[in-house]
């Protein structure tokens, strides 16, 4: 013999609860990833536009609980830490011949450079997006 204890009127309103919570969850994410988008590619110097062009978003999962931000040129890495004589990231710079001379086609002639200074983009955005996502959070 077995005893079941349960309250249907109580699971119903559970499952409905988590499927609020859920979706709310799901907004908080693709609000967050779209604010350090937004925020990464408004603080991005422009030259030719191709770093803010880069910077995207994407959907991981099929819930849509997760979320990717990506930059995807190759140079930001370099604008947002500097170069040369101005490098400020991880290990500073670690250049061996400061300063370097270039061809630019750009600008049609050798650019004599010590490196460019620093204009951070990606973090500031990132901070940003998880001021906004533990708020958002915190409201639940």
């Amino acid at each position: 013999m077995s005893i079941v204890y349960g309250n249907k009127a109580l699971e119903k309103y559970v499952r409905e609860y988590r499927k609020k919570i859920v979706s709310k969850v799901r907004r908080i994410v693709l609000n967050t990833a779209r604010l350090i988008e937004d925020t990464a590619k408004s603080l991005a110097p422009v030259d030719e536009g191709q770093l803010r062009q880069s910077i995207e978003t994407t959907i991981l999962s099929s819930d849509g609980l997760s979320a990717q931000v990506l930059v995807s040129a190759e140079h930001g890495i370099w604008v947002e830490f500097g170069t040369g004589i101005y490098a400020a990231g991880p290990g500073g710079s670690r250049a061996k011949n400061i300063p370097w001379r270039f061809y630019s086609t750009k600008l049609n002639r050798w650019v004599t450079m010590s490196g460019i200074k620093p204009q951070p983009f990606w973090f500031p955005a990132i901070e940003e997006g998880r001021r906004y996502f533990e708020s958002e959070l915190s409201k639940l």
